[in-house]
């Protein structure tokens, strides 16, 4: 799962990142608003951390051009303005969720996770796709029942598929949300990652459709 932290306090920024990197997340981020509205309406993101009182450009305007321009990735407002009419005009600026400051980091994974969830259209934070079961909250995957030890790698990929169910993820997909820009984003350290999970989970979950991707079998 792939995420933008949009924040210029580089306090909260870290301390963020690092919650959400422990979730399984892959993060990145930026500090003012310009960059933010280029980089979310270039970009495939599962979740949109913003901040409002951002520099150069607000959150809230980045907010409703994201919106207008068809971004329909889901974000949560992270900000100091706690007014009850500030957040209404968030949420109707397209926002999905919001978070005052100061806030509870097991809060803010809570609602994250929620925010991944329903857009899979997935409404439990425990999958189930055939014979596998996946825990999101626990990073967590079992087969029939029985633990199956994943890395954070194996483990965001099998995620990421069951949250995608219904269609095939092309290998350049799949690579923008496991890997971030300084790490390798090689086709074939993909493959061998596929090739890890499938001797740990056996044939029939993994599927391949050649020239197009990956996909799980008892899902598509």
């Amino acid at each position: 799962m792939r995420a933008l932290i949009v924040e210029d306090d580089d306090r909260i920024a870290r301390d963020v990142t690092r919650a959400l990197q422990s979730s399984g997340f892959r993060v990145e981020h930026v500090t003012d608003g310009e960059t933010a509205w280029f980089q979310g309406g270039t970009e495939a993101y599962d979740l949109i951390v913003l901040d409002l009182g951002l520099p150069h450009l607000d959150g809230l305007s980045v907010l409703k051009r994201w919106r207008a321009e068809g971004v329909a990735s889901p974000v949560l407002i992270l900000t100091a303005r706690g007014a009850w009419t500030e957040r209404v005009e968030g949420i109707d600026a397209g926002a999905d969720d919001y978070l005052p400051k100061p806030f509870r980091m097991e809060e803010l994974l809570a609602r994250a996770r929620a925010l991944v969830r329903r857009t899979g259209g997935q409404a439990s934070s425990h999958q189930a796709v055939g014979r596998l079961s996946i825990d999101m909250n626990r990073m967590s995957i079992a087969l029939d029942g029985v633990p199956v030890g994943v890395t954070p790698l194996e483990f965001r990929l099998i995620a990421y598929l069951a949250l995608h169910r219904d269609r095939v993820l092309s290998p350049t997909e799949l690579l923008d949300h496991l890997y971030g820009d300084e790490d390798s984003r090689e086709t074939n350290a993909l493959e061998a990652i596929v090739v890890r999970i499938r001797r740990k989970l056996g044939p029939g979950i993994v599927g391949t459709k050649r020239g197009f991707g990956y996909f799980l079998e008892e899902a598509v």
